[in-house]
């Protein structure tokens, strides 16, 4: 049945298949738009008068309001140029199921509340444990991201691995590159910053197993409670994978809970070609995985897996009296009794219909597309002698910075910073930068399985084009 054939029966629906006929457009549209179209102080003064009305105003106006004035600002991630974060391009798939998910407003916290949602939810959890090599004893819960997903599971190692009476002991250990919403979710739960080791990484930005064990020791010989590692599967800023079997042994010898942190990474999992790499990570006893992250879902939809799912039951399940009536028996256990959400929507609909409609083949492709598009990325940048990789082409992700010799470290901090500002304001591309070793550097992520060759080549070109434009501007005011 083609949009303009469907029978409208009230006027909210006319507004919806006109917005969604309007998106379509936009969406075909992207491609020869800029990545970034920014709110300027006239547009946020424009929305701060936006007063709630007294009385109604017609649903077209406000839609239409809506698309021109709060919509359409902001970075475009369904580019295929957006190379700047990692949350990316979400599939027309996922975004279907997610209008009808909102439009049936199903409450996901209890089995009965939806039980063939739940079923799905479940079942659904249970095959991305499968691919993670956990055994039938796992289990997990969608939540709304990579940070919940974290605090989530590392609630649960608090609660496995110390005594009340020693929780005020507690120490974990991350890498110089682990994301900052692991040390967020480890505050909340009671472990504060002087009970966090950040342990420095190696060459190739992957947690030192040497100075890891020295850190560990050090705590048990100071009276504390090493309780968990938090190891990095497609790490932010370089999408570098800690050595999973390494950390998995030193957890074993220590009695520690082993969390990892793939909330990018994780999806390398579904690819046949690359799988191998995440080797280790069934021996983890927790997993955080977003799939609005490399699985191309919209926001927010991200999992929880453990591999006894016993350990989120012992740290969520609650029993009031008003949820007597809601108590299920067998294998059907309500989502509210393994994590925090009481209330939550069926955030799982929408993966399991992109996978349904492209298959677990395709999507692994999909995945592995995100190889070649920084590989290309790579051998443009190695053509400029002028270019330095800090970080070579790993999961997608790719360092460099533009590091002339007659240049000072700041210099060049500066020199890479006016490229990225300059890529950005001209809207060709989405490169932005970050900091490794102290080095101020450019950062590619390039994850959309619709980019081409000629689309990071071409980024390349440009952004030597700004060098050989900034470079000589910077030299002659040195003089």
């Amino acid at each position: 049945m083609e949009m303009h054939e469907i029978v409208l029966n009230t006027q909210s629906e006319r507004v919806a298949v006109e917005f969604i006929k309007k998106f379509c457009s936009e969406k075909q549209e992207l491609y020869d738009q800029k990545i970034l179209n920014d709110a300027d102080k006239n547009q946020i003064a424009k929305l701060k008068h936006m007063n709630i009305p007294e009385e109604g105003r017609s649903i077209d106006t406000v839609v239409n309001e809506m698309m021109e004035d709060i919509y359409q600002y902001g970075c475009h991630t369904n580019h295929t140029r957006f190379l700047g974060f990692i949350p990316g391009p979400a599939s027309e798939v996922s975004w279907l199921g997610d209008i009808m998910t909102s439009a049936y407003n199903l409450h996901a916290g209890s089995f009965m509340n939806c039980p063939a949602a739940s079923c799905i939810e479940q079942e659904l959890i249970q095959w991305l444990c499968e691919q993670a090599g956990y055994t039938n004893e796992a289990g997990g819960l969608f939540v709304s991201g990579g940070s919940m997903a974290n605090m989530t599971a590392l609630c649960a190692a608090r609660d496995k691995m110390l005594t009340e009476e020693r929780q005020h002991l507690g120490v974990a250990y991350v890498s110089d590159q682990t994301h900052s919403s692991v040390a967020k979710g480890l505050r909340i739960i009671g472990i504060p910053n002087t009970r966090l080791r950040k342990i420095p990484t190696d060459m190739n930005f992957r947690m030192d197993m040497k100075q890891l064990e020295c850190a560990i020791q050090a705590d048990i010989a100071a009276g504390l409670v090493p309780f968990t590692v938090i190891a990095s599967v497609g790490s932010t800023n370089t999408g570098s994978i800690d050595p999973l079997e390494e950390i998995a042994l030193l957890c074993n010898q220590y009695n520690l809970w082993m969390h990892v942190d793939g909330a990018f990474g994780a999806s390398v999992l579904l690819t046949k070609k690359y799988k191998h790499l995440l080797k280790g990570i069934e021996l983890s006893d927790s997993i955080s995985w977003d799939a609005h992250k490399w699985l191309f879902q919209t926001y927010g939809c991200g999992m929880v897996l453990v591999k006894d799912k016993a350990n989120l039951v012992n740290s969520y399940h609650t029993n009031p009296e008003y949820l007597k009536d809601l108590e299920t028996d067998g294998d059907c256990i309500n989502p509210y009794d393994i994590g925090m959400e009481l209330t939550r929507p069926a955030r799982g609909l929408k993966l399991w219909l992109t996978l349904q409609v492209l298959g677990s083949d395709r999507m692994g492709a999909a995945i592995e597309h995100g190889f070649q598009l920084v590989e290309w990325a790579e051998d443009e940048l190695k053509k400029n002698s002028e270019i330095e990789i800090i970080s070579p082409a790993q999961l997608a992700i790719i360092n460099f910075r533009y590091a002339p010799q007659t240049f000072t470290e700041d210099q060049k901090d500066e020199l890479n910073l006016k490229i990225s500002k300059k890529m950005i304001d001209d809207g060709y591309a989405g490169v932005f930068t970050t900091v490794l070793n102290g080095k101020k550097v450019l950062r590619i992520c390039a994850i959309h399985p619709e980019a081409t060759e000629y689309d990071m080549r071409s980024t390349v070109q440009r952004l030597n084009q700004y060098f050989n434009e900034i470079y000589p501007v910077m030299k002659a005011e040195l003089v």
